[in-house]
């Protein structure tokens, strides 16, 4: 699926949206409360701000709604699927940590919780 040119721009007005995807307002919202998926942050004012994310996910809905005739349910679930597929996909870098001979077994998971709980933490910081 080929994507229009999009601005070079982090966060988009749901009436900026609507241009570049040629789609009503109320359409985008009636998505937002259809596909959980598609939530766009809100300004301070409870504005939406669209991300790029937000923008390929509405194309690629619309696409399988429009092009692709799927009905709603059906594209959720596509949609969910291809979600699926990607958390199950090989990573892309691995960490190897070379722990001493003597450590433990007890030690070595609580290493490994703490380093998960930076990783969730820093991940958190991140999605901001």
């Amino acid at each position: 699926m080929e994507l229009p040119p999009i601005p070079d721009k982090e966060f988009f007005s749901i009436g900026e949206i609507s241009a570049i995807t040629q789609l009503q307002a109320y359409v985008l919202r009636y998505w937002e409360s259809e596909f959980k998926s598609l939530r766009p942050a809100r300004r301070n004012s409870g504005q939406r701000k669209y991300s790029r994310q937000d923008i390929e996910l509405i194309f690629l809905i619309k696409d399988l709604l429009y092009n692709k005739k799927f009905t709603i349910a059906g594209a959720r679930k596509h949609i969910l699927a291809g979600k699926r597929k990607n958390e199950t996909a090989e990573p892309v870098a691995t960490l190897n940590v070379e722990l001493p001979a003597d450590t433990k077994q007890g030690q070595i998971k609580n290493i490994l919780s703490e380093t998960k709980k930076e990783l969730e933490d820093i991940l958190k910081l991140l999605n901001k």
